[in-house]
């Protein structure tokens, strides 16, 4: 592996509203046992990569609040998830934040999209913390992760997709995404990366 300073571990997604029990997506009958796989799995990889100097960045998908407290939803969204309300993803409450058992981020970054580089601030906090490459992890690896790995790669910044550090509601889909993503990023396993930093 490169040097573990200039290298982050991008957990993408990984929130309590997405993953907890007591989250919003449980609320709605959206689970995945692949998905909720992904914390214990991704667990001592962070431990490294902070133990080696490297960086831990969580992106935090985020509902912005308008008036009243009701949250701004992408009509999409809407569409796919009718059981978003009021309270879910918002920011600095329990549902946005990191998973406890990734804990802490040295950065963390809201997003209102798919690319967590869309309108966010990502991009400016890698620069200035000196992050010239990035461990991609987490949910989905059609959505958030696939959006994020393409905008990164046309920002120059080189990208590699844990296979098994990533998941989608259906295998099938997940497959799928990492297959488009091999002419823009390294494809590895989460034991590869853990082995890489020693």
């Amino acid at each position: 592996m490169n040097d573990p300073a200039t290298t982050a571990l991008l957990l993408c997604d990984l929130q309590n509203d997405f993953l907890h029990p007591k989250g919003a997506y449980a609320r709605g009958g959206q689970t995945d046992p692949e998905i909720a796989a992904l914390p214990a799995r991704l667990a001592p990889l962070a431990a490294r990569m902070r133990a080696r100097g490297g960086w831990v960045v969580a992106t935090l998908f985020t509902l912005v609040p308008g008036k009243g407290g009701a949250p701004f939803i992408s009509p999409h969204l809407k569409a796919l998830r009718p059981f978003l309300r009021a309270g879910d993803f918002a920011p600095g409450s329990w549902g946005q934040a990191l998973v406890d058992e990734l804990q802490p981020a040295d950065i963390a970054v809201e997003k209102v999209a798919y690319s967590a580089f869309y309108m966010s601030r990502l991009e400016w906090v890698l620069r200035k913390a000196g992050i010239e490459r990035l461990l991609v992890a987490g949910i989905v690896t059609n959505g958030g992760v696939a959006s994020t790995v393409r905008d990164a790669a046309v920002r120059d910044i080189p990208c590699t997709v844990l296979a098994d550090g990533c998941a989608a509601f259906d295998a099938r889909t997940h497959e799928v995404a990492l297959e488009a993503l091999r002419p823009v990023a390294r494809l590895a396993t989460v034991a590869e990366a853990l082995d890489a930093l020693g």
